[in-house]
């Protein structure tokens, strides 16, 4: 299935208690539908010392929100996504609100 968000896209938080902030979306995880997206739900972790973390302590990191929670941002408002397979063959997401070129999804087949 085609997912309607993708990292590195703008999204708003449209549910829960970060309801109506923005930010950036750092990852996808399409196992769980769950996007980690910078700069929010922040949760604290007391980590131990390890190679990667060599003070350990205390941490803050993004935590998961369910991607049924965020909308994809065109024109400054949230917004769904449609589709389309253009012409050339390529598909490409589509802002419902506006008609705004999100991003490619796959692009044109090589002609022979």
């Amino acid at each position: 299935m085609a997912r309607h968000i993708r990292s590195g896209d703008s999204v708003m938080v449209t549910a829960g208690d970060h309801k109506g902030e923005v930010g950036t979306v750092l990852r996808v995880d399409t196992k769980h539908d769950r996007v980690y997206i910078k700069g929010l739900n922040m949760v604290t972790k007391h980590v131990r010392p390890t190679r990667t973390a060599p003070r350990g302590g205390v941490m803050t990191k993004e935590s998961p929100i369910h991607i049924s929670n965020v909308s994809p941002i065109a024109d400054g408002k949230p917004t769904r996504v449609r589709f389309v397979t253009k012409a050339d063959g390529s598909k490409v997401r589509v802002a419902a609100r506006g008609g705004a070129e999100l991003g490619v999804v796959r692009k044109a087949a090589a002609s022979k």
